[in-house]
């Protein structure tokens, strides 16, 4: 099943890239987006555990170095047709330095839609940094794995994530009531879906 999408993609692509322009698909003027590399994982081992953002993140238990050196090396070896995920790096233009990721998952090839997660350091929030590399995202999403819809799902609370989302065309679609526990009780998840 997984070869057979693949060739739809290709014969797709091979059809349609006259009509595609001559820019980089992976970037815009202030940022772009890179695959993992070896040396991400003191990145990524100080953002995965830092336990300030563990309530937007589901994360309940810190990773280890080496944990991340394998999930780097599997996000290397493999494609979003058999994981159904993949994460960019994402790096500011500017000062060149990688800021955050951004992710898809629960690709589902059949269906073409694909759940989007975004983190920015501290240091970038604010700056426009998410909303620059949704955009890059969203145009890949569209441009190279021909998806049709994405959707994110983000606890209620997050007023920044949700303004985010809205001001990039998503929109509210559906509420999982108490779908996240916390030390305080249950909390609410928004559904957001766009069509590309």
């Amino acid at each position: 099943m997984i070869v057979l999408e693949k060739i739809d993609f290709l014969l797709h692509f091979a059809e349609n890239s006259s009509n595609m322009n001559s820019k980089h698909i992976l970037e815009n003027e202030k940022i772009f987006l890179r695959a993992l590399e070896p040396e991400d994982v003191s990145l990524l081992y100080n953002w995965e555990n830092d336990t300030s953002i563990w309530n937007v993140s589901s994360t309940v238990a810190p990773f280890s170095k080496n944990t991340l050196k394998e999930y780097i090396q599997n996000a290397l070896s493999t494609d979003i047709y058999e994981t159904k995920q993949l994460r960019f790096m994402i790096v500011s233009k500017e000062t060149m330095e990688t800021i955050g990721t951004i992710d898809l998952y629960d690709f589902d090839a059949r269906n073409r839609r694909a759940g989007i997660g975004i983190f920015i350091s501290k240091e970038y929030q604010g700056k426009s940094m998410a909303t620059n590399a949704l955009n890059v995202l969203l145009d890949y999403c569209k441009s190279m794995l021909l998806l049709h819809q994405v959707f994110v799902e983000t606890p209620i609370f997050n007023e920044t994530s949700v303004v985010l989302f809205q001001n990039t065309g998503f929109q509210k679609t559906g509420i999982k009531k108490d779908w996240l526990a916390t030390e305080n009780g249950y909390i609410d998840v928004l559904l957001m879906q766009k069509t590309l």
